[in-house]
């Protein structure tokens, strides 16, 4: 039944496994992180002299662009976020090669990932910070490495298949 309503297709199995794997895996960090380790109370873990760990919490989307203060406007991301992650799986279910199917289950997990925050926290929790003297790049967490790894994997299939479905 799910197969023919197009929520399942021959490589669901791969993009599945794949977000699984990356929200599970930023969602144990978080919780690593804010239950065990207290992020809540330690201002700052320094690991190298340009990356350190620390808690911000987003509350907007990538950069924090658009970010919302109301609870209005974190329903409606919330709301963006899981019709987006429905239509990638869709698109999911139509791919024919593993390699596209892991990009898009990467993303779609670590979308979930992130959307858990914001529905659970009210906002996304980040830790990671690069920055070099005065240059500071933004904070962020393991669901946005998966979400730039699956965009990156889509890609590369993109520029070096020849233009076939899937």
């Amino acid at each position: 039944m799910i197969a023919r309503l197009g929520f399942w297709g021959p490589r669901s199995g791969v993009g599945g496994g794949f977000a699984a794997f990356a929200f599970i895996l930023d969602q144990g960090f978080k919780f690593a992180m804010l239950n065990i380790w207290d992020m809540r109370h330690i201002r700052r873990i320094p690991v190298t002299g340009f990356f350190d760990i620390v808690l911000a919490w987003n509350r907007g989307v990538s950069y924090g662009l658009f970010a919302q203060h109301s609870e209005m406007g974190r329903w409606l991301l919330v709301a963006v976020t899981l019709a987006v992650s429905i239509g990638l799986w869709l698109w999911l279910a139509r791919m024919k090669r593993a390699l596209p199917a892991a990009g898009a289950g990467l993303i779609i997990g670590g979308a979930l990932a992130n959307v858990t925050d914001r529905i659970v926290h009210g906002a996304v929790a980040d830790f990671f910070w690069f920055h070099i003297g005065r240059f500071n790049w933004y904070i962020f967490n393991l669901a946005d490495v998966a979400i730039v790894a699956g965009v990156l994997l889509v890609l590369y299939e993109s520029f070096t298949r020849e233009h076939e479905n899937g």
